[in-house]
């Protein structure tokens, strides 16, 4: 998270998903494309997370995840500030393959803190997809 300098408030970071259908309407393939991706990213890691297990999961800024049955790769515009060509390498990924990118927020913490309002910004969340 970053910190707007006018408020002081943390601002989450802009979240980019490249989505896995072709600009055609085809499923990209290999399925575990995005996977791979992440997998590549596992090394860019916030300082103060621990190195030793780094290969073991996924970096917080790129993750695989399916979104509408469509797998995804969320990648956190925050990449950019730590490795420029690793942000410019997934986006030229996109671009080269054809894929959706679209700008979006899906976050597990809803603001007035209902599990109604999380179904409601994941409800909207496919729907731009679907209209992308």
């Amino acid at each position: 998270m970053s910190a707007n300098p006018d408020s002081m408030h943390l601002v989450k970071p802009r979240q980019l998903f490249i989505r896995g259908i072709t600009r055609e309407g085809r499923v990209f393939r290999p399925s575990d494309w995005s996977e791979r991706l992440a997998g590549l990213m596992s090394h860019y890691r916030p300082t103060d997370a621990g190195r030793q297990a780094a290969h073991l999961g996924y970096s917080p800024y790129c993750v695989p995840t399916i979104v509408d049955g469509v797998r995804c790769l969320v990648v956190s515009e925050s990449l950019r500030d730590i490795e420029p060509m690793a942000f410019d390498f997934l986006m030229n990924f996109a671009r080269d393959n054809h894929l959706e990118v679209i700008d979006a927020c899906l976050t597990d913490d809803p603001v007035d803190g209902s599990a109604e309002a999380l179904g409601l910004a994941r409800d909207a969340l496919q729907k731009a997809f679907r209209a992308g």
